[in-house]
């Protein structure tokens, strides 16, 4: 079956049939920005459309504007306020008013002028929007984790091969100087063979938009005031006050998705999404994509992934404001004899990621850099002689889709290496939730004797709303 989206209430045909006008319209490049200082024509120009405008979607817009060979024409956000300020700060990049703003992504999506989308969503919003993207012919920027489960993840690959899109993942630590010479190192052998992998992220919550204060003093005045948002349920003098109506500028019934109902809690919405786990997966899923991502690449797994997954963890109630797993370490095992600890919030496991070899190790984090052989400290990159094996070797994570959207050639971190690189956290929380090992079949994609947990690689889906 073709993988699609469907609402029950409006059928494709029928909302392509209402908004026919609004999508035949003439491509949105201003005439005296055609090939204007230094910048390629634009028939050699990537036109792009941009959907969220959050913690993410900013700085890739901003990055994507700087690539001369780009020219974003339309952006969309449920919020009014942030879809009037990512058309603001486009129109005012580009020196006219051509940004079309748009409150529904898929009269964005079925533009036939856009080339390419830049999806920066809530995880709930990865697979239904990159699918539908796919369907309508349009390149792909999007945000890890690659989906909020396995199976999402799986039906954007498909989506993507079925309709020979070009995908760029935001793990952008591929496009990075001393990721990149970590990797090669351990792909050529230069720590021996290696046995065991560490690979340490963030814990705990944090407060990225700035809204959890406010709300924790306003519970001050409550006689048992609590002291964090995981600590706040149902049934409480707290959570009543916590929940407010939505503001008028916020669309928050299509923001929330295909995820369950839920109150309007300001501090669990913009940035703050992440930390419950009806639209995110917390730290562990938020930065899988980074440093797992990276651990794949120096040992060559991007087309593999572990036999074995258990772990401990600790959560707070199911049903608070916050509910994502504060602190975590899994043990997972590889085809090859390889073993991995990931974990976040223990101080043995440094964060980053390491590879110890029987001859050696290599640690590598944003902006550092450590091994046990000091001579890999002198260079910025592994000698020509020394790199038999050459890894894809990209400096500027957008301008990297865009040449690839230009090519057809795979970018750095295409669907399927985005796919691969998030399975070990989404095995790694099913695993804590049921609280026993599971066993998985890289190849066949499937949990291996436990049905219970099997049941968990997918989750139910809000009406309308239907991946199919």
């Amino acid at each position: 079956m073709r993988t699609s989206l469907r609402s029950t209430s409006l059928s494709r045909r029928q909302f392509l049939t209402a908004t026919g006008a609004a999508l035949a319209v003439p491509t949105l490049v201003a005439a005296r920005a055609l090939g204007a200082e230094g910048r390629p024509a634009a028939s050699n120009r990537i036109t792009m459309g941009v959907v969220g405008w959050g913690m993410q979607g900013p700085g890739n817009t901003d990055a994507f504007m700087n690539v001369p060979d780009c020219q974003v024409v339309a952006a969309c956000d449920v919020h009014k306020g942030r879809l009037a300020a990512a058309v603001n700060r486009i129109n005012r990049k580009y020196g006219n008013q051509d940004c079309k703003a748009y409150h529904d992504y898929r009269e964005l999506l079925a533009r036939p002028d856009i080339d390419a989308v830049m999806l920066a969503l809530p995880d709930t919003w990865h697979a239904l929007m990159s699918v539908e993207a796919a369907r309508n012919g349009k390149d792909i920027y999007g945000e890890k984790p690659l989906a909020r489960t396995i199976a999402e993840q799986q039906a954007i690959v498909k989506a993507v091969q079925q309709h020979r899109r070009i995908w760029q993942t935001g793990s952008w630590q591929r496009s990075v100087e001393n990721f990149h010479k970590a990797c090669e190192i351990v792909r050529n052998g230069l720590i021996g063979k290696v046995r065991h992998v560490e690979v340490g992220l963030p814990s705990g919550h944090h407060d990225f938009a700035g809204t959890s204060k406010a709300l924790i003093e306003k519970l001050a005045s409550l006689p048992d005031k609590p002291r964090n948002l995981a600590a706040v349920v149902p049934g409480t003098p707290a959570w009543d006050l916590a929940v407010t109506p939505p503001p008028a500028e916020l669309d928050f019934d299509t923001w929330l998705g295909p995820s369950q109902v839920a109150p309007y809690i300001e501090a669990r919405v913009h940035m703050n999404w992440r930390w419950d786990y009806n639209l995110g997966g917390g730290q562990l899923l938020d930065w899988i994509g980074h440093h797992c991502d990276i651990a794949h690449w120096g040992l060559d797994f991007d087309n593999t992934g572990p036999t074995e997954v258990e772990g401990e963890g600790e959560f707070p109630p199911a049903d608070a404001i916050w509910n994502t797993c504060t602190k975590y370490r899994l043990n997972l095992k590889y085809p090859n004899g390889v073993t991995m600890t990931l974990a976040g919030g223990h101080g043995d496991i440094r964060g980053g990621t390491k590879w110890i070899g029987d001859q050696g190790w290599v640690w590598v984090d944003r902006g550092r850099f450590d091994c046990s052989n000091p001579d890999f400290k002198e260079f910025s990159r592994l000698p020509d002689d020394l790199r038999k094996v050459r890894l894809y070797n990209s400096r500027n994570h957008q301008k990297n889709f865009i040449d690839s959207v230009k090519s057809r050639q795979p970018t750095i971190t295409p669907a399927e290496t985005a796919h691969r690189s998030a399975v070990p956290g989404h095995l790694g929380l099913i695993a804590l939730r049921v609280r026993r090992k599971i066993q998985w079949d890289p190849k066949q994609e499937v949990i291996v004797g436990d049905d219970e947990a099997s049941k968990l690689l997918s989750r139910p889906y809000r009406a309308p709303w239907k991946l199919s």
